[in-house]
């Protein structure tokens, strides 16, 4: 098993919820190979002082090896992330692997428990956070979801992981392909985003404060992935999001048997840029065009309407690629996302 320089153990706290012991640290080395391991991690106090709690769920097989973080639930609507993480840990065996996957199952605990993006905190009569704007955190910071991304990574992500996979979808309201956001300019990540059979990929060099980019600035290989829409289970989505992640488990080794469809087989679209457009009135959105659609520019793509009828507004689209976001909410604001089309700003139809 890959060790840090850095000696830990893990802490067991001494309490149990529903069976299942509770642990404020964890070190891989401690736990016994060859087996499945349950845990509930203690994340930050609530602000009567309880704490919230992650399940987490660790596969330790019997050889030494890489081990891979699988995280979701970083944002409390995007569910499909949760199936996917279910179905890849029912996949292995522990008495057949080498080195280790940990399955993080719902960092927002409050944001999953009321279905909504954010972390709701109560300073300032009622506020909420983008806890993937706060990474990675600090166990000292100025709120609980700062200090909540702290903890996990001090405590969980940082000395137990060779490799990261962060599982979302898109916001409540709109759909998404299944579609990963890759930094390119690193060669391994390069290389596992293309074992996914996704729909689309974006090279794209991350945003600051997100958990994939601490572990790129950590030296950790991670990606960003995708599932469709958010609070409901896209079933579909979540079967090419396993089979992606099964064959990185495979290309490093820690499971057995042939790698699966990658992007080649799946005939993937690569981009490098967003054209985002967004409502220039209010009104009722009619889509001309729908996921995965190819665009070109000219191309009319929506209109809007407002309560008689009336044509309000025209969308076109302004560069060649594909569709990759859109709204499925029907009634959209000045200022909402329309779509996003996905293409690459170095192909000759888009200079």
């Amino acid at each position: 098993m890959t060790t840090s320089a850095t000696a830990h153990n893990t802490i067991y706290v001494g309490d149990q919820i529903q069976g299942i012991p509770v642990i404020s640290q964890l070190d891989l080395n401690d736990l016994e190979p060859g087996r499945m391991h349950r845990f509930f991690f203690q994340g930050v106090q609530m602000g009567t002082g309880q704490h919230w709690y992650v399940p987490i769920i660790v596969a330790k097989g019997i050889r030494e090896g890489k081990r891979i973080c699988l995280s979701a639930g970083v944002h409390g609507d995007e569910l499909s992330p949760l199936e996917a993480l279910r179905r890849i840990m029912e996949a292995l065996d522990p008495e057949r692997m080498s080195g280790a996957v940990i399955a993080v199952c719902g960092i927002s605990r409050p944001a999953i428990e009321y279905i909504r993006p954010h972390w709701p905190i109560s300073q300032s009569g009622g506020l909420s956070v983008d806890i993937n704007r706060v990474w990675p955190g600090d166990e000292g910071g100025e709120n609980a979801p700062t200090r909540q991304a702290g903890i996990l990574w001090q405590r969980l992500f940082k000395n137990n992981t060779d490799v990261a996979l962060d599982y979302h979808t898109v916001s409540t309201g709109s759909d998404f392909t299944l579609f990963l956001f890759a930094d390119f300019r690193q060669t391994e990540v390069q290389q596992i985003a293309r074992l996914f059979p996704s729909e689309q990929i974006k090279n794209d060099p991350g945003l600051t404060g997100t958990l994939e980019t601490a572990f790129i600035e950590a030296g950790i290989p991670a990606l960003t992935i995708e599932i469709g829409a958010a609070r409901r289970f896209d079933t579909c989505k979540i079967a090419l999001a396993v089979e992606g992640s099964l064959n990185v488990l495979k290309h490093y080794q820690v499971m057995e048997g042939p790698i699966s469809r990658t992007s080649k087989e799946a005939g993937t679209f690569f981009g490098d840029t967003f054209e985002t457009i967004r409502a220039k009135v209010g009104g009722f959105l009619e889509l001309l065009v729908d996921l995965k659609d190819k665009v070109i520019p000219g191309q009319q793509v929506a209109i809007q309407r407002n309560a008689f009828g009336d044509i309000v507004a025209t969308y076109t689209a302004g560069v060649s690629g594909e569709v990759a976001t859109i709204a499925r909410d029907a009634l959209g604001e000045p200022g909402t996302r329309v779509m996003q089309i996905l293409y690459d700003s170095t192909a000759p139809e888009n200079q």
